[in-house]
């Protein structure tokens, strides 16, 4: 039955080109109509023959063959460039033959040969079951690819009844195992990649027929990310693939892992000199100097060129796995001098004990049917190995037209180093290896006879074969375990470095591994790009000192900032701080703002300044003082110091010395009896003073009173007793008031700590404000009652009346007192100390000065004025 593909969907050559490769029964009806609706055709068929059956010729009919009782398939990307011949060979559009054999692939399947061999003389796996291989060349194009996997799941002869193959080891993009598996999915064929990395293949909805040997891209970016993390890299620049391999790495890892990006350069395989060109220029210019490239190795060679063009020879390189390995870069003597100390992420490598042996035996005199292994022999000797090609008419073509001599027999592969022989670090090899394990390992499973059936190898059906793969789990021949996670494998990665040997050139060493979320790394084995072990600083801005904060710079990545010191009474103590911390209220920063330091205690003392000052005119005020009462005692007979009791005078000059020396109390170190005797001492001397000037004032207004007719028995209330009694009266008050406060709830020694400083106040603090309250309300309302009288007293005619000179000093007593409270209160630690004993010596001069200065006066330099006859006069 012939068919004919009509589409809907033009400009899809390779498509349309795909749908003419195959003319065969129902089989192939039903996969070209599967691959329609995969691919969004609509696909008309036409009856033409009900009777032939045959398959059309294919890009390339070479393969690797060998018949079992299970077959595996195979898809390997050996060949890589479509060379330009002739017409002759370009009759089907699209269709150009893929020449140009690689070692390193042809080493992949000959892994896969030799794990199937392993398996096949195993006596614990697999045991009377013989697997077989058809390995096809997919030349790294999806459309050879796709009609490889069509042929091997329908039919791999030009029988029709040729048995499918139940699992595909290939997909070597992700791009092509991803269309690859959409292909495969409705029947449910597994497909399973060694080196298709795109995180998107994870999906199990979209690709529930998908499974890989191969970490996905995120775990290795997340891998560059710790490597960034684990040596302080915080401004990196990126060149990517400008695809979801590179904007990936970017985007979900790096900016993930608190890591800026100085810049991204993107390169575009059709431009890739121009790319690589503008991507060097911004290297050179940039400030950063760790540049993370994702990228395939080609893209890389091109940009180290223009890299080694600008003379950029100082950068350090992290690397991803597409070219962190790559042995051409490795062997470029550019690179030598431009990407020395290579830090990168490798796939994971491991020994496969006796692949080596296999592979230095293979001889096609052994496998006269192994069409690679004789053009690989061919290319390597330069000779005809004389048993001619079996098919491929593309190569006997080329082959006529180059004439190469017969082999003689004694090639071998002993001594010949190269990609195909070296087993040194096997990785994509060692993938394949484990590709084939697990699907043998999974046909174990599915053919172990249950308790009621058995499955053979001849009816195996691909869903059930991909049930076991789900639920795959065993240790490999290297001793590893081995399981799905989903689609995935946990992440194994070797981290790599690339070294100067001796004679100048580089090679590769492996300083760590990544195994899963564990990351060991050697640092002591990293030799880096400078040649020497300092690790290289690549950042916008210098951690920040201790001592000091971040402070991001507005507009810029949070990489950038500035750094600003901490606030007084504030600390950092490591590098790279992003807050202060606040000093607990005991302890204040230093000087470096780096530690937290006891606070030193402060207080008004004898031996500074401001002490000795005060203490000075205290002594001073109190000098003055008993120097006055001396001079009144001595002329304690005259008019002048007998006027208005003269005992009230001489209590009032003890007062006064009591207030001067009270004064002193308050200097020096607070105690416990220091801040109790203070207070005290403080509020009795000022009521006993304020007391003796009321009563003194209520004595001169009697007087005169009690000079008008009728009021002569007024002064009987008055006499020295009465005064005596009202002084005594008056002071017993604040007495019994400092008793009670002091009591209940005394001033204690206390460091005021809430005001800032290195140096704190010790100071009395009031535990009772009502008490303290209580005390100077007491003192000012008797000021304030003595201001009062001694006003309404000022005008009595008397040539001598005392009443003046109480009103002048009560009014700077009381100016004293009301311009005391402000100043106390915004007065920091010991000047609020400071203030309160200016304003006692303040409001004590002023009443020793305004009561007893003119009385001095007139007895030591006008004693002629010091009589009862003047003192009376009007």
């Amino acid at each position: 039955m012939l068919f004919k593909a009509s589409r809907a969907v033009p400009s899809m050559s390779w498509v349309s080109w795909l749908f003419t490769l195959w003319s065969c029964s129902a089989p192939s009806v039903l996969l070209v109509g599967l691959l329609g609706r995969q691919l969004g055709l609509q696909v008309g068929l036409q009856v033409v023959d009900t009777v032939t059956c045959s398959q059309w010729g294919a890009p390339s009919d070479k393969g690797l063959f060998e018949d079992g009782d299970v077959i595996i398939g195979g898809l390997f990307n050996l060949r890589y460039r479509p060379p330009a011949i002739d017409q002759e060979f370009t009759q089907q559009p699209d269709y150009k033959p893929c020449t140009g054999l690689q070692n390193l692939p042809l080493q992949y399947i000959y892994a896969m040969v030799f794990a199937l061999e392993e398996i096949n003389h195993s006596t614990t796996l697999l045991p009377g079951v013989k697997l077989g291989y058809h390995i096809r060349d997919s030349c790294a194009l999806p459309p050879w690819a796709i009609q490889a996997t069509l042929s091997l799941v329908g039919g791999d002869s030009s029988s029709c009844n040729t048995a499918p193959i139940p699992l595909i080891i290939g997909g070597a993009s992700s791009i092509t195992a991803r269309i690859l598996s959409r292909i495969l999915g409705p029947l449910s064929v597994p497909l399973m990649s060694y080196t298709a990395s795109c995180p998107c293949l994870s999906d199990r909805r979209q690709f529930p027929n998908f499974f890989r040997t191969m970490a996905s891209d995120i775990y290795q970016a997340r891998a560059v990310a710790q490597l960034a993390i684990r040596f302080n890299w915080t401004w990196i620049g990126a060149v990517i693939a400008n695809n979801n391999y590179g904007h990936m790495a970017v985007k979900e890892e790096i900016q993930g892992a608190s890591v800026c990006l100085a810049f991204v350069e993107t390169l575009q395989r059709e431009n890739i000199v121009s790319d690589a060109r503008r991507a060097a220029l911004t290297i050179k210019a940039s400030t950063a100097k760790v540049i993370l490239i994702f990228t395939w190795y080609t893209d890389v060679r091109e940009l180290f060129l223009q890299l080694d063009k600008l003379n950029v020879t100082d950068r350090q390189f992290l690397a991803s796995e597409a070219w962190s390995t790559s042995g051409d870069l490795l062997q470029n003597l550019v690179s030598s001098k431009v990407a020395k100390g290579v830090l990168g992420v490798a796939i994971r490598s491991s020994a496969v004990p006796g692949f080596e042996h296999f592979l230095r035996n293979l001889n096609p005199s052994h496998r006269p049917n192994d069409e690679f292994l004789r053009e690989f022999w061919q290319k390597e000797f330069g000779c005809s190995s004389g048993i001619a090609p079996l098919s491929s008419f593309s190569v006997n073509r080329l082959l006529q037209k180059v004439s190469l001599p017969p082999c003689n027999g004694t090639e071998t592969l002993d001594g010949v180093q190269n990609l195909f022989t070296d087993t040194s670090q096997l990785r994509v090899t060692y993938n394949v290896y484990l590709a084939v394990y697990a699907a043998a390992h999974a046909l174990h499973s599915l053919l172990s006879c249950s308790v009621s059936t058995c499955i053979f190898p001849k009816n195996i059906k691909p869903i059930e074969l991909l049930q076991h793969l789900n639920k795959v789990n065993f240790t490999t021949p290297q001793g590893e375990l081995f399981y799905f996670q989903g689609a995935d494998i946990p992440a194994k990665y070797d981290l790599v470095n690339w070294q100067i040997t001796s004679e100048g050139t580089l090679k590769l060493v492996i300083i760590g591994r990544v195994d899963g979320f564990d990351f060991h790394l050697n640092e002591s084995a990293i030799q880096w790009s400078s040649g020497s072990n300092q690790v290289p600083v690549s950042v916008c801005s210098e951690r920040c000192p201790p001592g000091t904060r971040m402070a991001n710079r507005k507009g810029e990545p949070v990489c950038c900032f500035d750094c600003i010191p901490c606030a007084d009474g504030e600390i950092s103590n490591t590098t790279g701080s992003l807050h202060c911390e606040q000093c607990p209220s005991e302890f204040w920063s230093n000087a470096e703002r780096t530690a937290c330091i006891p606070r030193q205690l402060d207080f008004l003392s004898f031996n500074e300044t401001l002490g000795i000052t005060l203490t000075a005119v205290a002594v001073s005020g109190a000098t003055v003082t008993t120097a006055v009462f001396v001079v009144f005692l001595h002329h304690r007979q005259t008019p002048v110091v007998r006027a208005n009791n003269s005992e009230l005078s001489f209590l009032l000059l003890l007062s006064l010395k009591l207030c001067f020396l009270c004064s002193l109390v308050f200097i020096g170190r607070p105690a416990v009896w220091s801040c109790r005797f203070q207070q005290a001492a403080f509020g009795i001397s000022f009521v006993l003073c304020v007391s003796c000037l009321q009563v003194k004032t209520i004595v001169v207004l009697a007087a005169f009173r009690s000079a008008r007719p009728g009021a002569e028995a007024l002064m009987k209330w008055f006499g020295p007793a009465q005064q005596r009694g009202s002084v005594c009266l008056f002071t017993c008050v604040q007495i019994i008031v400092c008793i009670i406060w002091l009591s209940l709830s005394p001033p204690v020694p206390q460091p005021d700590l809430d005001v800032p400083g290195l140096k704190v106040t010790l100071k009395c603090a009031m535990a009772s404000v009502v008490g303290f309250s209580l005390v100077l309300g007491y003192i000012g309302l008797l000021a304030c009652t003595s201001l009062l009288l001694a006003f309404l007293a000022r005008k009595l005619p008397d040539n001598f009346n005392e009443a003046k000179l109480i009103t002048f000093s009560m009014l700077i007593f009381c100016a004293v007192w009301v311009a005391f409270v402000p100043a106390y209160v915004s007065s920091p630690g010991k000047y609020a100390v400071a203030v309160e004993i200016f304003a006692i010596l303040a409001s004590s001069y002023g009443l020793l000065f305004c009561i007893f200065a003119p009385k001095c006066f007139i007895i030591l330099l006008r004693p002629e004025k010091n009589t009862k006859k003047h003192m009376m006069a009007r």
